[in-house]
């Protein structure tokens, strides 16, 4: 699955007002790999930005002068959200500036029409009810480091919503057994066995190190509300058991 994380900074606060996107800034993941690309663009608004927009994101009127339009980087935009999946932080705010832009242009745009959203604002207060959910409190909660984000900047912000959107909904949802060589009588998935005089597996004990970084992202799942099964597992507290090993064949 193609997802674009992707975040706007703006005039103001309501497009309904004529307030316009100033700056977007998009990462693109594939089956929830980060691939390198992304798309970021400063837009001039034709109109001047309030004063309390520029105390969050720091993006000047004089900045802004010799930024393209809108309507020059429309299609280069489209195109790069076209089809994906976009994960938003309180969606409804950017798909709403998205679709007043696209608007004013032929022909006319509609998100929804052309790409999914995800809202993990939505997510989050789902996950953790009567908890602050903004992006600087859920950076913390799953120990993304966003010591650079002085200011709201939509580059950064997607690259951070980026590791928090992976974390928060990261973790193991199914389980087959079935390794895609076909089904058996009845529609039933078929095991293969392995033989039993196939060569033994090397067993490769974890490193300090590597046992270091299973206790640090174990204390990201606890402090995220998270149950850390791991933990509960009879001479495995430390992550030293037999468990903290790996095979190779």
């Amino acid at each position: 699955m193609r997802q674009i994380i992707l975040d706007t900074e703006t005039t103001g606060i309501d497009p309904s007002q004529g307030h316009r996107i100033i700056e977007i800034g998009c990462v693109e993941v594939m089956e929830r790999q980060l691939t390198g690309r992304h798309y970021h663009v400063y837009i001039n608004p034709e109109r001047e930005v309030e004063a309390e927009a520029i105390s969050v994101h720091g993006i000047t009127n004089e900045f802004l002068k010799d930024k393209p339009l809108f309507r020059d980087v429309a299609d280069e935009f489209f195109e790069f959200i076209k089809g994906a999946e976009l994960v938003i932080h309180n969606a409804a705010f950017d798909v709403g500036f998205m679709d007043a832009e696209f608007a004013r242009l032929k022909p006319v745009r509609v998100t929804a029409e052309h790409c999914g959203i995800v809202d993990t604002l939505a997510i989050a207060r789902k996950k953790h009810p009567g908890q602050k959910n903004n992006l600087d409190a859920l950076c913390k909660r799953y120990g993304v480091d966003n010591s650079n984000r002085e200011l709201h900047g939509a580059l950064l912000d997607a690259e951070i919503l980026a590791d928090v959107y992976l974390l928060m909904t990261g973790g193991q949802t199914a389980l087959s057994l079935d390794a895609g060589s076909g089904d058996g009588e009845d529609g039933v998935a078929s095991i293969r066995r392995l033989p039993a005089d196939r060569r033994p597996l090397r067993v490769v004990r974890a490193t300090d190190q590597e046992v270091q970084a299973h206790q640090a992202l174990l204390e990201v799942v606890a402090a995220a509300g998270g149950q850390a099964l791991w933990r509960s597992l009879d001479g495995h507290a430390d992550g030293s058991g037999a468990h903290a090993q790996r095979t190779e064949g």
